[in-house]
């Protein structure tokens, strides 16, 4: 096959001067329309811009274009004079298809969408060339790229390990090769048989990005992610997945990952298909060029909005040869615009900043109207977006749908004079070509975006209604903002109205990053807590870091120190960390501020509106959650305090070395004291009373007759009253009590050890579980009769029994939760109870005790309903 025949050449050269990039863009623009080609004009115009800006511009030299024409397209050559600068391709930590990135962007275009492309050198020269084929001879795949220079080579390691992963139907591992084990560090053995998801650190926006589970399912994925170590970390990672059949028609995944900076080895630019001279694309789908938008964006149109808005900025840059372009998006209630998309200025600076409508008085100073500012250092600060940047000279339209303003387009070069109104009409007509597609695309988004925060709420407040630990409740709040809605967070906290907020959490998406960034805070003196609705702009933390990076650059330079409230080396990455836009949202519950939740970007990001209005609503939730949470802790305190104050004082130690032990369970969460209760203390020298009795219900309720019935029997028996004396009375005190009086049961006893080493008992059952009595030979028996329960009947006549333990002998007192333990229609019952003592002979009290709580718990395998009190007395032998 021939070399194509040149039937037409045009030359022309350029100073080192910004505008030439745009007289570059004309020249080219008016050649190919000389030559009739306009159907690949745009293409050409585009590389041509960017090929010229990293002559004239990065490189600093002039630029030669050269434009050839033959039979089957035609090839344009863009000639510097500095052969040794470096292909900005080369440089692998940024990533190659980042929108944002100035450097190698010409290159990455021309391989985008070049048919062929390619640099050749000379000694005095660089020749960097496309080729754009005519659409009647579409082209095919490209299966390799020209050669390169090795300067211009991807970097990569020395041993590059490709690991290969197979992802079962499930999306579970079911291979693992060993250069994945080199590079994640886990034998095979260990993760085999787990979800890839265990290992996977995905990104995520609310409402945008697309799961890991749901690109698994893909036939085809490429992209960047995350993958944890063995230590913990995470390694960026480029992945390129492909879904495959087994021989049985079973399907799996094959997943290729390198590190992220040899992306270069799996990564494979996507080439456009031609159209054909039907107006079809080669792979079947139509080509409407007759379609007024299409003749403006170009074909294919992006399938999403950011691609769309960068895709028209570049067109209305090229269209009117302007030196930068910025389209902004209104916000709902159209008082502000949101810088969106830029070509030739800081992007990075600039994107998601905010502006108003209505700037200023006339049409000049609203966005609702096209405007022409031939020379903007007569009027500077008309345009903020271009403050600082050389702009002189710029034309703004509004994008409108119905009437309603949304958003705007700007083009702007540094010609003074060179935008009139016939400019701005032309730009205008432009901008009512797409704008309704643009509000399409991002009422999509928004779309997206809802749906997502909606199921992000929902899932948050889940969580926070699932916790009342306040310590718990500030841990979910910071986990939940980073990094779905911010890179770093802080909690503060207010404890009384007036009092100064405290920082009580701290996090940041990378853990290496979160002391650094808590002693950069508690170095700040903390927002204002004021309880005004919404995100506010808060730059303490931002002007701080800055400030300490640049102590630490001076120590460094002059001492040779460090800044001693930060990590060594750390002061400069904080000053990055904390760089960008910081936004303080009140925590408000019950009419009064609690606290504050401050989020924040790195340098150079801010913060969507949608994800500020998502944010704000989670603060409302948490600043509920966190709310419950502290009026929780502190009831629970205040119960806490009042039921220990029901408990009776430290046991004595009783005379003649007799054993004594008590096991105390109060039902129901928080409760320490219920319905049961326990007591033993001296009544006068050498005797002691004993008492273990249940209140009728559990609970507070309950506690409050416990301590009236206890403090009772302490009363009562020192006066020197016996027993049935003491129930007596203690009977009309409960009686009195009237409707809250409830009915107790109670075994009260008095015990006297004795010279011969036996103990001698008097004892009152009133209505209660018999107190059991378990004998050196195994036998147990009752040790009491039953009598009439307390709090039922005025009249009441009680009577005692006396009771001797010999040595050896166990007295076992229970209440009913220990006898009535039920699983399902079987009840642990006195039988029960019975046979449970007569294995502990020989035992302690303590003993004894512990095996009969034990035999009571596994009894069932549902809680405890019920309070149960055990109180164990051995005479020792």
């Amino acid at each position: 096959m021939g070399r194509p025949v040149i039937t037409a050449r045009a030359a022309a050269t350029f100073e080192p001067v910004g505008r030439s990039v745009a007289t570059a863009r004309a020249f080219v623009r008016d050649t190919l329309q000389g030559w009739g080609l306009a159907d690949i004009i745009d293409d050409a115009v585009v590389l041509t811009s960017e090929l010229v800006t990293n002559a004239v511009v990065h490189a600093g030299t002039s630029a030669e274009v050269l434009c050839l024409r033959d039979t089957d397209g035609v090839r344009i050559e863009v000639i510097d004079r500095y052969p040794e600068r470096e292909l900005p391709v080369q440089d692998p930590s940024a990533a190659m298809g980042s929108p944002d990135r100035e450097g190698g962007r010409g290159l990455l275009l021309c391989a985008a969408l070049a048919s062929r492309w390619g640099v050749d050198y000379t000694a005095a020269d660089k020749h960097v060339w496309f080729r754009l084929d005519l659409p009647d001879r579409p082209v095919g795949t490209r299966a390799a790229g020209p050669a390169l220079p090795d300067a211009a080579l991807p970097v990569a390691d020395t041993r590059v390990h490709v690991a290969v992963i197979q992802v079962d139907r499930g999306g579970t591992i079911s291979a693992w090769n060993d250069d994945a084990q080199e590079l994640f560090g886990y034998p095979a053995e260990q993760v085999v048989g787990k979800p890839l998801t265990d290992l996977a650190a995905w990104p995520h926006t609310p409402g945008t990005s697309t799961g890991i589970a749901e690109a698994l399912q893909l036939s085809r994925w490429e992209g960047s992610y995350g993958m944890r170590g063995v230590d913990g970390r995470t390694l960026p990672v480029y992945g390129s997945h492909l879904r495959v059949r087994d021989g049985d028609g079973e399907p799996s995944t094959v997943c290729l990952l390198v590190r992220d900076h040899e992306r270069a080895v799996l990564q494979s630019p996507t080439r456009t298909p031609a159209p054909d001279s039907a107006g079809r694309r080669t792979d079947g789908s139509e080509h409407p060029a007759t379609d007024p938008f299409e003749v403006f964006i170009g074909s294919p149109t992006p399938d999403d909005l950011d691609g769309l808005l960068q895709r028209t900025v570049e067109r209305a840059r090229d269209m009117l040869d302007g030196d930068a372009a910025y389209l902004l998006l209104a916000t709902d209630d159209e008082t502000e615009l949101e810088v969106r998309a830029s070509t030739g200025l800081p992007s990075a600076r600039q994107r998601f900043a905010r502006v108003p409508v209505e700037a200023g008085s006339g049409r000049y100073g609203s966005a609702r109207m096209p405007s022409v500012h031939e020379d903007l250092t007569v009027v500077p600060g008309a345009v903020p977006l271009l403050a600082g940047t050389g702009m002189r000279s710029v034309v703004t339209v509004p994008l409108k749908v119905e009437g309603r303003l949304t958003g705007s387009v700007g083009v702007a070069t540094e010609t003074p004079g060179r935008y009139t109104n016939e400019e701005a009409l032309r730009l205008q007509f432009a901008a009512d070509r797409i704008a309704l597609a643009v509000e399409r695309a991002r009422l999509t988004e928004l779309e997206r975006l809802r749906r997502g925060s909606l199921s992000f709420l929902v899932e948050a407040s889940d969580l926070l209604a699932g916790t009342l630990d306040r310590d718990q409740t500030l841990a979910l709040m910071a986990q939940m903002t980073v990094p779905t809605l911010s890179s770093w967070c802080a909690v503060y906290t207010v404890a009384d109205q007036g009092s100064d907020p405290k920082l009580s959490y701290v996090l940041h998406e990378d853990e290496e990053r979160i002391d650094n960034l808590k002693a950069l805070l508690s170095k700040v003196d903390p927002p204002e807590p004021v309880p005004t609705p919404g995100a506010r702009v808060w730059t303490a933390p931002s002007d701080a870091a800055h400030s300490a990076a640049l102590r630490t650059s001076l120590r460094s330079v002059v001492l040779g120190e460090e800044d001693h409230h930060l990590a060594p080396g750390g002061a400069l990455a904080t000053a990055a960390a904390v760089g960008g836009e910081t936004v303080v949202l009140p925590l408000v519950a019950r009419n009064r501020v609690i606290g504050m939740l401050t989020l924040g970007k790195p340098t150079d990001e801010r913060f969507r509106q949608e994800i500020l209005e998502l944010a704000e609503d989670l603060s409302r939730r948490a600043a509920l959650a966190l709310d419950n949470a502290r009026l929780y802790s502190e009831r629970t305190a205040i119960s806490q305090s009042l039921q220990r104050s029901l408990l009776p004082p430290e046991l004595p130690d009783v005379r003649g070395g007799v054993e004594v032990e008590v096991i105390y369970r109060a039902a129901g969460e928080g409760n320490e004291v219920g319905g049961d209760f326990y007591d033993l203390f001296e009544i006068s020298e050498g005797t002691y009373g004993f008492a273990i009795g249940d209140v009728c219900g559990t609970g507070p309720e309950a506690a409050a007759v416990t301590g009236l019935a206890r403090h009772a029997l302490r009363l009562l028996a020192r006066e020197g009253l016996g027993g049935p004396a003491v129930l007596e009375r203690l009977n009309s005190a409960i009686l009195d009590e009237g409707t809250r009086s409830r009915f107790l049961t109670l075994l009260y006893g008095e015990m006297r050890p004795q010279d011969d080493g036996s103990a001698a008992l008097k004892v009152v059952c009133a209505g209660h579980p018999l107190p059991l009595r378990l004998r050196q030979d195994g036998s147990v028996e009752p040790a009491a009769e039953p009598q009439p329960l307390l709090g039922v009947i005025d009249d009441l006549e009680l009577y005692e029994q006396d009771v001797v333990l010999d040595p050896g002998d166990v007295l076992l007192c229970v209440t009913d939760g220990v006898t009535e333990r039920r699983e399902g229609t079987r009840m642990l019952g006195d039988d029960g109870l019975a046979g449970v003592l007569t294995t502990c002979t020989g035992l302690t009290a303590g003993a004894v005790a512990a095996r009969i709580m034990r035999a009571v718990e596994r009894f069932a395998s549902d809680a405890p309903s019920d309070d149960m009190a055990i109180l164990a007395m051995r005479v020792p032998e």
